[in-house]
């Protein structure tokens, strides 16, 4: 039972045996492109009026040196919040369940902002490596425990994102699976915690993706 379970989220999408699950990635595009052409409509002016929040949120943790920094995280923001919502419809692969997409997405950005902040403040990355008021003795101790939570920064990242996505992925899939052995009296009781679990579902993928782009930022401005 346990490798039907957990195979649901590797279904066997093919034609012409070229697999196609990872194909719903690209499916984004196909949402963004109206906003340029259509008219404009409430919720083109919700979509706008949400980015310019997360836009200020951004800046204040990135800090005014990089204020066009921003686009960067709000593009990440936007692609991991439709793959995670994309991922609730039924037959769409969710693709941000899995460690090989949301490490390619963390491992990069995170490799990034450690390489320029090595070349370019290197006695910045130094200073961090001991946080202020650190007594002489523990230094050392503290440089290596900076050390291990800035190299595990990308595999945090990864793991949260596909473990929440996992875990309420779960969730539907075990009540949907007990659907058939319910009677008829506890049927719409199942039907109204599944659709419960649905909207915390949606909940936890626009929260995701907000906590991964806020995350990145974050790291990204300790570098300047």
């Amino acid at each position: 039972m346990m490798a039907n379970l957990f195979s649901s989220f590797d279904p066997l999408s093919t034609v012409a045996n070229l697999s196609l699950n990872w194909a719903s990635t690209i499916l984004v595009i196909l949402f963004l492109p109206y906003i340029f052409w259509a008219m404009p409509s409430r919720a083109s002016f919700l979509w706008s009026y949400l980015m310019l929040i997360l836009h200020k949120e951004l800046k204040i943790l990135l800090g005014a040196a990089n204020p066009g920094g921003t686009l960067v995280f709000i593009s990440l923001f936007s692609f991991i919040m439709f793959n995670n919502l994309l991922g609730l419809v039924p037959y769409i692969f969710t693709s941000t369940s899995h460690l090989a997409f949301t490490l390619s997405l963390a491992l990069p950005l995170w490799a990034a902002s450690m390489i320029f902040g090595w070349l370019k403040h290197t006695k910045h990355m130094f200073a961090h490596l001991v946080p202020a008021g650190t007594p002489g003795p523990l230094t050392p101790l503290m440089v290596l425990i900076e050390t291990v939570s800035t190299l595990i920064r990308p595999a945090t990242l990864a793991i949260r994102l596909a473990a929440n996505m996992i875990a309420g992925h779960l969730l539907l899939t075990l009540l949907g699976n007990t659907g058939p052995s319910f009677s008829k009296t506890f049927l719409p009781a199942l039907l109204f915690s599944q659709f419960l679990l649905l909207i915390l579902e949606g909940a936890v993928a626009i929260i995701q993706a907000y906590v991964f782009a806020a995350l990145v930022t974050l790291y990204t401005s300790e570098v300047n």
